[in-house]
C-alpha cells in the first residue's frame, strides 16, 4: 500500500471532523488481491496488523454511510464513531473464503450500530422497542418526505411496503411527530405556567406504600394459605406437589414414577387430585 496508515487510536472524527474526513479519504483502497491477504492473515493467523489495515482502508466507507443519517439532529462525528465500532466487529468476523468483499458484508455491522446509537439518543421516551418499531421508524422517516400527515392511503401503502398493521404505521407518526417534554417546570416558568409540567400531575405508583403493604399482605396470606393446604395431604401426595412446583429443580413425571415404583400416569393422577385438594383448602 502506497500510503503509511496512522494507528487507529490516533483517529478521532469528534475533535475536528473536517480533518479526520479528509485523513481517512487519503487512505488508499485496497485492490481485491490486497485485501484477501490481509483478511487470511487475521482469519488464519490473528495479525493485528493486518486488521488494523483492514480497519483503516475502510473508514471512508463508514463517513458515506454515516452522512445518510444526517436527518436525525445527531452528531455527525458520533455516528461515524458509532459505525467504526460496527466496522471492526465486521473485520473479526470476516471469513476471506465467503468470496465476498469485506464492504459488502461490514455494511450490515456499521448500520446496525449507527441504528442502535440513533434509537438509544434521537428522543428521550424511546420511540421503536421492538424490530418491528425499529423497521418502521427508519423506513418511514425515509418515505414521509413532507411535514404533513400521513394520508390513510399513504398510510396504507406503507403498511404494504413494510409488511406491518396500519395501526403500527399510525402509531409510529404520532410518535415521530410527537415533541420531548421536561418532567419537571422550568426555571423561569411563573406560578401561572409551572403547574402545567408533568411531574405535578403524574404520579409514580409503583413505590405507593399503600399499594406495597397489600401486597406484602397478600403474598404473606397466600403463603399461610398453601402452607396449612400442604399439610392436609399425605406425605406422598405432598412430595410429588413439592417436587413439581416449589423445588428449584422440579422432577418429571417419570423421575418420581421411577422413585414410587408406579408408573408416570398414576404420578400425573395423584398430583392432579393433590392440586384439587390444595386449591379447595386454599378457597375454603
Amino acid at each position: 500500500m502506497g500510503t503509511s496508515l496512522q494507528p487507529i487510536h490516533t483517529l478521532s472524527p469528534g475533535a475536528n471532523l473536517g480533518a479526520y474526513i479528509q485523513t481517512v479519504s487519503s487512505f488508499d483502497v485496497l485492490s481485491a488481491e490486497e485485501e484477501k491477504r490481509l483478511a487470511e492473515d487475521l482469519y488464519y493467523r490473528e495479525d493485528l496488523d493486518a486488521a488494523r489495515q483492514l480497519v483503516m482502508s475502510h473508514l471512508r466507507f463508514v463517513v458515506h454511510i454515516a452522512k445518510s443519517y444526517s436527518g436525525y439532529g445527531l452528531n455527525q462525528g458520533d455516528l461515524i464513531q458509532e459505525g467504526n465500532v460496527g466496522l471492526m466487529k465486521a473485520v473479526k468476523r470476516f471469513n476471506p473464503e465467503k468470496g465476498v468483499r469485506l464492504v459488502s458484508f461490514a455494511v450490515h455491522w456499521i448500520k446496525a450500530e449507527i441504528h442502535e446509537f440513533i434509537l438509544r439518543n434521537w428522543r428521550i421516551v424511546k420511540i421503536a422497542t421492538t424490530k418491528a418499531q425499529r423497521k418502521l421508524f427508519f423506513n418511514l422517516r425515509g418515505q414521509k418526505k413532507k411535514l404533513a400527515w400521513l394520508t390513510h392511503d399513504e398510510a396504507k401503502a406503507v403498511a404494504k411496503d413494510l409488511n406491518v398493521e396500519l395501526s403500527q404505521v399510525y402509531e409510529m407518526e404520532g410518535r415521530l411527530s410527537a415533541h420531548d417534554a421536561a418532567f419537571d417546570a422550568g426555571v423561569d416558568d411563573d406560578d401561572d405556567t409551572a403547574w402545567q409540567a408533568p411531574a405535578h400531575y403524574l404520579e409514580d405508583r409503583r413505590f405507593d406504600p399503600a399499594a406495597q403493604l397489600e401486597h406484602d399482605n397478600w403474598q404473606e396470606t397466600s403463603i399461610n394459605s398453601l402452607s396449612l393446604a400442604m399439610e392436609g395431604l399425605d406425605d406422598r401426595s405432598r412430595d410429588i406437589i413439592e417436587a413439581r412446583w416449589l423445588s428449584e429443580q422440579k422432577s418429571t413425571l417419570h423421575e418420581l414414577a421411577e422413585k414410587y415404583g408406579v408408573s408416570a400416569e398414576r404420578i400425573r393422577q395423584l398430583e392432579k387430585n393433590a392440586m384439587k385438594k390444595v386449591r379447595a383448602a386454599m378457597e375454603a
